[in-house]
């Protein structure tokens, strides 16, 4: 066995990371369920609820939900290297279709691992496999503080 290998820590598994994302209640309320976790992947589903909806006319999610999810989903896809969510320094997402009532999976990956900051990405598709939003993050991997006293 290499060094490198000894050194390598086991990946948390999907229940693991599940129990440290719902310790926060607004992911409790997004009804977030780990699917898998890799390294340096996630993927995760949200349950669908009639509080998305922006529009009662036409039904479809709010913009801020997806947003939301393209955050969480990219900041826990740095879990397999944190052991920890993040915080967020910056975002950007686009939208690319109306997310309509039912679950959402979404998928994030890191892009680039780092000692201060790290980039990673996430996709948003409907149970039909169709992409609804993206978004990339910058989000601050820096060991936390020890503490004073």
């Amino acid at each position: 066995m290499s060094e490198a290998q000894k050194e390598a820590k086991p990946l948390p598994t999907p229940e693991q990371v599940e129990a440290m994302l719902l310790r926060g209640p607004f992911h409790q309320w997004l009804g977030i369920k780990v699917l898998a976790v890799g390294e340096g992947t996630v993927e995760l589903r949200a349950t669908w609820r009639e509080e998305w909806v922006v529009n009662p006319d036409r039904r479809y999610t709010h913009g801020g939900i997806l947003a939301a999810l393209v955050d969480l989903t990219a900041d826990w896809a740095l879990v397999s290297s944190t052991g920890r969510g993040v915080p967020t320094v910056d975002m950007r997402v686009d939208y690319h279709r109306a997310a309509m009532p039912g679950d959402l999976i979404a998928k994030g990956r890191v892009v680039r691992f780092g000692g201060q900051f790290s980039v990673a990405e996430a996709s948003i598709f409907d149970l039909d496999g169709k992409l609804c939003a993206s978004g990339r993050g910058v989000y601050l991997t820096a060991p936390p503080a020890a503490p004073k006293g």
